[in-house]
C-alpha cells in the first residue's frame, strides 16, 4: 500500500473471524463454501488446494515417457523434459543400482576403496564470458560434482570437439584456463581426446570431462536421505552464472556488473564435512538452479520442502536483470554454489563452517524439509503467501554450461 493512501472497505481482506455480526458470518460462509460463476457449490478452499496437490503427485508418479518424436532444446535444460529423457531413455536402457540414485557422481567400490566417478560435457555460448570461460568451467564443474559426492577430486580427462576454423589462439586460451583451474583445485588432467568436425558442424569448441575422486570419509550422501525437520542451506548468492552468460551474448541491451561464480567447491565442502559429518546431501546448483535441486530432494526422499524467498541470497544486480528478463533466479544456474541438507540441530555449525570459507561468506539457511505435502516444494513469498515451485519444462537460458 502506498504511503498516504487508505484502503477502501471493498479492499479489506480480513477473515470472517475478524469481522463483527452478520458481516463476519457472511465472510466465514464465503470462505467455507465459495460459489463459482455457474452458481454451483465448490469444495472449501483448503480441499481444492489439496486436490491440486494430489493431481500433481499423481502426474509425477506416472511412468515417464518422451512424447516428442525429436530431441528439442528443452531436453537439455535440466528441467522436466531433461528428467523425462533421462528416466525414460537412459535410465531405462542402462538401469543398475549404481546409476539409479541419479546423483552428480556414481559411488563405486574398487578393491578396498570407495571412489566417485562423474562425467560432463560443456557447450556454453559464448566460450568466453566475465569471470571465466569454457575451460575453467569444465574443470570446476567436474571437480564440484565429485566434491558434493563427498569425494576428494584427483584426476580428470578432457575430450575436445573442435570446429574447423577455430582459432588456435582461442584454444591456447581455453587450455591455459583449464591448467590454472586444475592447479587451483589440486587435480590433474591425465588423459584426453581430440576430434575435429567440418566448419558449421559445431560451435567452435565443445569439451567433455570425466573425473575420479576418492571417498575417504564414512559418509553416505544423497538427496534421498533428507528427513523431515532438516535444514536446507545454500552456500551463497544464486543466479550469477546464468545471468552473466545471458548478458554476455549481447542479444539484450542490458548492462550489469555481474560475473560468473564459477569456482572449485572442494575446499568449501571439506570444511563443511569437517564441521558437520552428518550432512545428508549436497548438490551443486547448475542447470535448473536451486529450484530443480529442491524438487529432486522432495521427489527422491518423499518429503515436502518449504523455503522462504526472503532468506534466499540473490545479488541486487542479478535480481534486477532477472526482473527485466522475466526470469526467476531460483531457476538460474550457478557454477560455484551448492545446496546442502543437514539436520536442523547442525545448521548453526554448518553455516559457521561455510562462512569461514571465501566461497561461503553469504551462506544461508533458506528453508526446511517437512513431512507435509510430500513431493511438493513451496516458496513463502516476500508478500506473505506461498506458491508451488515446480520443475520447469525447459530452460529460459539454454547452453549456460
Amino acid at each position: 500500500m502506498t504511503a498516504g493512501r487508505t484502503a477502501s472497505p471493498s479492499h479489506d481482506h480480513s477473515t470472517g473471524q475478524d469481522q463483527p455480526g452478520w458481516i463476519g458470518e457472511a465472510l466465514a460462509e464465503h470462505e467455507r463454501l465459495e460459489i463459482d460463476t455457474a452458481g454451483r457449490r465448490q469444495l472449501p478452499l483448503a480441499d481444492r488446494e489439496q486436490q491440486v496437490l494430489d493431481r500433481i503427485d499423481r502426474a509425477r508418479r506416472r511412468k515417464p515417457r518422451v512424447r516428442e518424436e525429436r530431441i528439442t532444446m528443452s531436453h537439455g535444460s535440466g528441467g522436466k523434459a531433461t528428467h523425462t529423457l533421462i528416466e525414460a531413455i537412459f535410465l531405462d536402457a542402462f538401469r543398475n543400482p549404481l546409476l539409479e540414485p541419479l546423483e552428480d557422481a556414481a559411488q563405486l567400490q574398487v578393491g578396498g576403496s570407495r571412489i566417485a566417478l562423474t562425467t560432463d560435457s560443456y557447450v556454453v555460448s559464448p566460450l568466453f564470458f566475465p569471470g571465466g570461460d569454457i575451460g575453467d568451467l569444465a574443470v570446476n564443474g567436474t571437480v564440484n560434482d565429485l566434491s558434493v559426492a563427498g569425494a576428494t577430486p584427483l584426476y580428470l580427462s578432457a575430450g575436445f570437439i573442435l570446429e574447423e576454423g577455430f582459432p588456435v589462439a582461442d584454444l591456447n586460451r581455453v587450455t591455459e584456463s583449464m591448467r590454472a583451474a586444475a592447479a587451483a583445485a589440486g587435480v590433474h588432467v591425465v588423459t584426453g581426446d581430440t576430434k575435429v568436425v567440418q566448419k558449421g558442424k559445431a560451435d567452435g569448441c565443445y569439451i567433455n570431462t570425466a573425473g575420479i575422486g576418492l571417498i575417504e570419509r564414512d559418509v553416505n550422501l544423497g538427496v534421498a536421505y533428507a528427513q523431515a525437520g532438516d535444514a536446507i542451506i545454500v552456500s551463497g548468492p544464486i543466479g550469477d552464472h546464468g545471468i552473466t552468460i545471458m548478458l554476455a551474448r549481447g542479444e539484450l541491451d542490458i548492462e550489469a556488473d555481474i560475473c560468473s561464480d564459477t569456482a572449485p567447491l572442494n575446499g568449501l565442502v571439506t570444511g563443511l564435512l569437517d564441521a558437520v559429518p552428518g550432512v545428508r546431501a549436497m548438490r551443486d546448483a547448475t542447470r535448473g538452479g536451486v529450484a530443480t535441486i529442491l524438487n529432486e530432494i522432495a521427489k527422491a526422499a518423499g518429503v515436502g520442502v518449504l523455503v522462504s524467498e526472503d532468506d534466499i541470497p540473490v545479488r541486487a544486480e542479478v535480481r534486477g536483470a532477472s526482473e527485466l528478463l522475466g526470469i526467476d533466479p531460483m531457476y538460474v544456474a550457478c557454477e560455484g554454489r551448492l545446496v546442502a541438507v543437514v539436520p536442523d540441530e547442525d545448521a548453526g555449525a554448518a553455516i559457521a563452517a561455510l562462512h569461514a570459507h571465501r566461497l561461503g561468506e553469504q551462506a544461508a539457511v533458506i528453508g526446511h524439509v517437512r513431512a507435509e505435502q510430500p513431493g511438493i516444494v513451496q516458496l513463502k513469498t516476500a508478500f506473505g503467501g506461498t506458491r508451488i515451485v515446480d520443475l520447469l519444462v525447459g530452460d529460459p537460458l539454454p547452453r549456460i554450461c
